[in-house]
């Protein structure tokens, strides 16, 4: 036999045994997977809007339709995501069975601003469920019964206002540092740990404003005043009534809207990433999920792997220059 394709041969031997050896090591045969319950890290704390509705989009997945195992949800909380994140970027196994709810500006805002250990680069977007305005609330007895409002006292008292949101530069402070620089004003931006705390702290009157998901809000509204939606439209489905700050003369768009779905760790196997980009959105449509994401407020917005990953790519590009042009303001 030719020497040359002899070493061909070899090469492609050695190749496959390679993939083998990897799959074999990973815990993982793409005939048999999965054969066990599939752990979904969510990077804020239990009851917020990512929390509530990935235990309603997963809650379907032991049907053999979908993945044929349970999803179970575990919390890593904190610095508005990025404990949970930097975890599953640099610990979490990539053999199928850890996967993660991401979110968007958050994700790629961070990984922008900070140092972190995760980036588009080293995440594989699997499918997105749904896209969630930040809406601008305030307690039920606030003064403040529009931006207007909001925006005449911020510029008598520079600073004064404090604005509560989920962490920093995720939806809601992004949507902060634009309705300083839409409106020419100067508020006090306070992190919590998550939707649920920032939510927590407008009702307890601890700030005086506070911009958080459209689901939670809708969840709150009772105890709430909603005075805008940080997106290009209303939402006439939920809060038909609340209008768009472009509509109350501030131009502030939808930069901010945080889109959720699922991802994996970098290295996961193809095959896997394959098959859960296959079942997951059918996941997503199943008319029970469906029925509870309305019930809950939550605007669903399914889109492939291919759709996410594109939407990464455009809004990496976007951000980099938005940030850039929010840090100059401040």
């Amino acid at each position: 036999m030719n020497k040359a394709i002899l070493r061909r041969l070899q090469g492609i031997g050695i190749a496959l045994l390679a993939g083998l050896t990897f799959f074999a090591s990973s815990g993982v045969r793409a005939a048999d997977y999965p054969d066990r319950p599939i752990s979904l890290i969510v990077a804020y704390s239990p009851g917020g809007a990512t929390d509530f509705q990935a235990r309603i989009v997963s809650m379907m997945a032991a049907k053999p339709d979908y993945l044929g195992q349970p999803m179970v949800i575990i919390n890593k909380p904190g610095a508005g995501g990025q404990v949970g994140w930097n975890w599953f970027a640099s610990e979490a196994k990539p053999n199928g069975y850890e996967l993660a709810a991401y979110n968007l500006p958050h994700v790629i805002a961070q990984s922008i601003m900070f140092d972190t250990k995760y980036n588009i680069h080293n995440l594989i977007p699997i499918a997105n469920w749904g896209a969630d305005p930040a809406v601008l609330i305030v307690a039920k007895d606030s003064p403040f019964n529009s931006v207007k409002d909001l925006v005449a006292y911020a510029k008598k008292h520079p600073g004064k206002i404090t604005v509560s949101g989920a962490g920093l530069y995720v939806g809601h402070h992004i949507a902060t540092l634009q309705l300083e620089k839409a409106a020419g004003i100067k508020l006090t931006y306070i992190p919590t740990k998550g939707g649920v705390p920032a939510m927590q702290y407008v009702i307890g009157g601890k700030v005086m404003a506070g911009f958080n998901n459209l689901s939670d809000a809708y969840r709150n509204r009772e105890r709430l005043k909603i005075l805008a939606i940080a997106d290009l439209q209303r939402n006439k489905e939920f809060l038909p009534d609340v209008p768009t700050f472009k509509e109350e003369g501030i131009n502030v768009d939808d930069s901010s809207v945080n889109f959720r779905g699922i991802m994996a760790p970098k290295g996961t196997p193809k095959a896997v990433v394959d098959f859960l980009a296959q079942r997951i959105p059918k996941m997503f449509h199943d008319k029970k999920v469906a029925a509870k994401m309305k019930a809950g407020g939550s605007p669903l917005r399914i889109m492939d792997q291919a759709q996410v990953e594109k939407m990464w790519q455009r809004r990496q590009v976007y951000l980099t220059e938005l940030l850039s042009k929010l840090r100059k303001k401040k």
